[in-house]
C-alpha cells in the first residue's frame, strides 16, 4: 500500500493506461472540476480505473465512490481519504 498521496498525475497516468484519452480532450489542462463524462470517460472506463487504483494502492472502495466522484477532484479526495484511513 502506498503512503504517498494520490495525485492528479497518478490519476491521469491510470486513466491513460486503462482507457486512453479522447482525441478532443487534453488531460494536461486543468481538468480537476471537469465531469468525467465530459472528458470522455464512461462508466466502464471508470470501473477499470477504480480497479487499477485498488490494485496499485492496496485499497478497496465501494461502487458508490464512482457514482459520487464525478470529477477528478472528487475521485482524488475519495482515494486519499481511503489511503489515510488505511494508514491509520
Amino acid at each position: 500500500m502506498s503512503t504517498q498521496p494520490f495525485t492528479i498525475d497518478d490519476l491521469k497516468r491510470i486513466l491513460m493506461e486503462g482507457a486512453g484519452a479522447a482525441e478532443d480532450v487534453d488531460l494536461d489542462t486543468d481538468i480537476l472540476d471537469t465531469e468525467f463524462e465530459q472528458l470522455g470517460y464512461e462508466s466502464l472506463a471508470l470501473l477499470e480505473t477504480s480497479s487499477r487504483i485498488e490494485r496499485e494502492y492496496g485499497i478497496t472502495f465501494s461502487d458508490t465512490i464512482l457514482a459520487d466522484a464525478t470529477t477528478p477532484r472528487a475521485l482524488l479526495d475519495a482515494v486519499n481519504e481511503h489511503l489515510a484511513d488505511a494508514a491509520a
